[in-house]
């Protein structure tokens, strides 16, 4: 197979993938798949806005008074932090990638998955001379999101260093995930007990989670370590369950802003904190580092199903155990 990319002035769309325009005008990709679920993808920040179920449900959490306006990151959805999650380091919160236009990437290399999904696309974002002189690196950023059949979301990033003079560079990284929630105080997260966190609210000190469900009655922001490649985010008010599942991503980030930091923000509504949750599949305590030539593969895949109820409460043995 030669190496050439075939030049196209516009991807073609598909029944599963639709290239279209968005809001003020940017560039959008509408995964469908055949019973009826769906997501939305911008290409400025590679930024998934919508993840809807086959009834037509929104799973994700994108604020009203979100801003879809570069190089403003859009508020709500999939953020991608990097290079840098937060402020840990001298670049703009949460790194770059999530203000930069992305392009569609025309010759993706083979992809090593076995999924059935006709619906995903690829895109890709490289070192620009801009970001360079903040981050003087040379990556390649590819990222494939796909729609599997039976309306899972999966993400897939590979980070290559293409650096020619023999640097390696580290950076940190996050899956900012939204998730809609009907009332944050009736939901709780299960997978993350006894595990040891940086509190974020607390000059990141580091705690150790107690054994119970974690549940949410103030503002909470913390990175759990060392976490397990399953969580569940229990939603009883809508009687679903989120499955978190990840590889490649040691750490989870919760947050909630709860009504002070919502009032503080204006892109988000005062009363929005009630109606979402972020769980960040991450990779923060210890920075991923790469040799010229090395590729670093993080993947995320979310999945929402109805909670089997038990006397009132999910069997978390079935969620976190199960397939």
């Amino acid at each position: 197979m030669s190496g050439e990319k075939e030049k196209t002035s516009a991807p073609s769309s598909s029944p599963y993938v639709e290239f279209c325009k968005g809001v003020n005008g940017l560039d959008k990709v509408i995964l469908r798949e055949s019973r009826g679920s769906s997501a939305e993808v911008y290409l400025y920040g590679a930024h998934v806005t919508s993840w809807k179920n086959d009834h037509g449900e929104e799973l994700l959490f994108l604020s009203s008074k979100a801003v879809f306006k570069p190089p403003k990151a859009i508020r709500g959805g999939i953020p991608i932090c990097f290079p840098q999650f937060g402020g840990l380091g001298t670049l703009d919160q949460h790194g770059f990638a999530r203000n930069r236009l992305w392009s569609i990437d025309d010759d993706p290399p083979p992809f090593p998955t076995n999924t059935l999904s006709k619906a995903f696309v690829d895109l890709i974002l490289k070192t620009s001379e801009e970001d360079s002189k903040n981050w003087p690196h040379n990556f390649e950023y590819r990222l494939r999101i796909a729609l599997g059949p039976g309306g899972d979301l999966m993400l897939t990033s590979r980070i290559r260093n293409t650096n020619s003079e023999g640097k390696p560079f580290s950076f940190t990284f996050a899956y900012h995930t939204y998730f809609s929630v009907s009332d944050i105080s009736e939901v709780r997260v299960e997978g993350l007990e006894t595990l040891d966190y940086l509190d974020n609210l607390q000059n990141k000190e580091r705690f150790t989670e107690q054994g119970d469900a974690l549940t949410f009655e103030s503002e909470v922001d913390k990175i759990y370590l060392s976490t397990p490649t399953k969580i569940a985010i229990i939603d009883h008010e809508k009687k679903r369950t989120f499955v978190v599942r990840k590889d490649g991503l040691p750490d989870a980030v919760v947050w909630n802003p709860w009504d002070k930091k919502a009032k503080a923000m204006a892109d988000f509504g005062d009363d929005e904190y009630k109606h979402m949750l972020c769980v960040e599949a991450a990779a923060i305590e210890k920075p991923i580092t790469l040799k010229p030539g090395e590729e670093w593969k993080g993947r995320l895949e979310l999945s929402a199903v109805p909670s089997s109820y038990c006397s009132g409460q999910l069997d978390p043995q079935r969620v976190l155990l199960g397939s």
